[in-house]
């Protein structure tokens, strides 16, 4: 009788498990891309962490810059949930507004390693350099848009606020990345200083709110 083996060749999957792989390596890249930074890893050290062969990593990813803009996206997309829930439960359009920003800045407290990674770490991919949060939206699945995604739906939101009789003291798209500036300084300060006395940290953020509306309402 003859017995055919059933284990898989190094670093293969069985069917249907290709997205546990998938997963087990971006993972590890975050977890050097954070410890040693973006330049000092290698994908050898990547594949190594997961336990496979950097062949067995290429057949995911074809390069760093690919793992990194998929992190991208990765981070993005829980913001992105969180928007979903705020457009399904919330009518009110300056509403919207305001629960937009608590929840990027919930998204960013609590998800600290990725948002390091995404806004504060020196390495910016090639791909997004130059567009940012204005690269085009037309194909949601390219990698690399997770974040003009996010923007365009706060654009979308604060254009909705406009239709609705609100007077904006400038364009929607400028509202939007004067909200994301101060909201990113507020994040960025709480999470590279978690033991600054701070006053109260939730009034500060209600506070750096309020600051926002009234700054981009015209009055």
């Amino acid at each position: 009788m003859t017995v055919f083996s059933t284990v898989l060749p190094a670093g293969r999957k069985r069917r249907g498990e290709g997205h546990t792989r998938r997963e087990e390596i971006l993972q590890a890249a975050k977890e050097l891309f954070l410890e040693q930074g973006y330049d000092s890893t290698t994908i050898r050290r990547i594949a190594d962490r997961v336990g496979i062969s950097a062949p067995a990593l290429y057949l995911y990813f074809k390069d760093k810059e690919a793992l990194m803009l998929a992190l991208c996206d990765q981070t993005f997309g829980h913001l992105i949930e969180s928007v979903g829930e705020i457009e399904r439960t919330v009518a009110d359009p300056l509403e919207r507004v305001r629960r937009f920003g608590e929840a990027y800045v919930r998204f960013g407290l609590t998800h600290p390693d990725e948002y390091r990674l995404v806004f504060l770490a020196a390495y910016i991919p090639e791909a997004i350099r130059r567009v940012g949060h204005r690269a085009p939206t037309d194909d949601p699945t390219k990698p690399g848009v997770g974040g003009a995604l996010v923007f365009q739906r706060l654009v979308g939101i604060l254009t909705e606020l406009e239709a609705s009789g609100t007077k904006l003291n400038y364009p929607p798209d400028t509202c939007g990345e004067l909200c994301w500036m101060g909201l990113h300084g507020l994040v960025t300060a709480f999470i590279l200083k978690p033991e600054f006395p701070w006053s109260d940290r939730e009034l500060l953020i209600k506070g750096m709110l309020d600051i926002h509306l009234k700054g981009i309402l015209r009055t």
